[in-house]
């Protein structure tokens, strides 16, 4: 008996070791999304759903539906033509042509921001290198679909480095065994190899829409508030743009933005758990 306690102690202690990493969960995301949703639900000192109902009006929900639609926009393209590209590089022979686009790929999924609103203006836009040679209209790019290709540049690659090892996964012996049985290659594709892929695709598209979603320096140095989006709004908000005693909506848009993404979770976990049982 004295034995099995004794055993047993160091295990129930175990939990002591995440301790450091549960603080500073606790400390970086814990603390301000308490700070987000007490001051989203306060407004003029007291409890209220005043900035809710603001942040839900007028040209913040043009902003946020412009948001979504950008986001969506650009999940989809990306998630297309990132795939495309994921399998014409893993099927390629070439071993210097996968290490070449994987290795841009990590490079290019994490250039945003102010540099890549420059590389894009000092190329494509009213005075841009390019843009009087192949005569680009004036003011093209900046707007809604001069953003989404901007965005693309950047999501098309991580939408490469997130298929490459599921196209890894497609296993030949699974392809054979299809012609084997008489199938097409669309039968392959249609039965076999996309519920394989669906839930890495799947991901791919909720990481895209992530990332185009919570984007700010790039939108608000290329368009400013010619496109209306959220984020945008919140950095207004946060300057002081706002009425009297609607201080906190931009806590309230930001609640909103976490409310946009637990609903895109929701409908992607489902999805993924029902397409993963092809992956056992």
């Amino acid at each position: 008996m004295t034995a099995a306690v004794s055993k047993a102690r160091p295990g129930s202690r175990g939990w002591l070791g995440a301790l450091p990493l549960l603080a500073f969960f606790a400390l970086v995301f814990g603390v301000p999304a308490v700070v987000m949703v007490a001051g989203a639900f306060t407004a003029q000192g007291r409890p209220s759903l005043a900035n809710l109902a603001q942040s839900l009006q007028g040209g913040y929900l043009t902003a946020m539906i412009g948001s979504v639609r950008l986001s969506a926009v650009v999940a989809l393209l990306g998630a297309v033509l990132g795939t495309f590209l994921a399998y014409a590089v893993v099927t390629s022979r070439s071993t210097l042509l996968r290490e070449a686009v994987l290795t841009a790929s990590g490079v290019l999924a994490n250039f945003g921001g102010v540099p890549l609103a420059f590389f894009w203006i000092a190329t494509l836009g009213n005075s841009g290198v390019v843009s009087g040679l192949v005569g680009l209209p004036s003011g093209s790019l900046y707007t809604f679909w001069g953003l989404v290709v901007v965005y693309l540049y950047f999501s098309i690659p991580l939408m490469v480095l997130a298929m490459a090892p599921a196209l890894d996964g497609l296993r030949p012996q699974w392809r054979e065994a299809a012609a084997g049985s008489g199938a097409t290659a669309w039968q392959y594709w249609r039965f076999v190899a996309l519920p394989v892929l669906a839930p890495a695709v799947l991901g791919g598209v909720v990481l895209l829409f992530g990332a185009a979603f919570s984007a700010y320096a790039t939108a608000n140095a290329m368009v400013g508030t010619v496109v209306p989006l959220v984020t945008l709004k919140i950095a207004s908000a946060l300057t002081g743009d706002v009425l009297v005693g609607y201080e906190n909506i931009a806590l309230a848009l930001s609640l909103d933005m976490v409310v946009v993404a637990g609903l895109v979770m929701a409908v992607y976990l489902p999805l993924q758990r029902r397409t993963s049982r092809w992956l056992r």
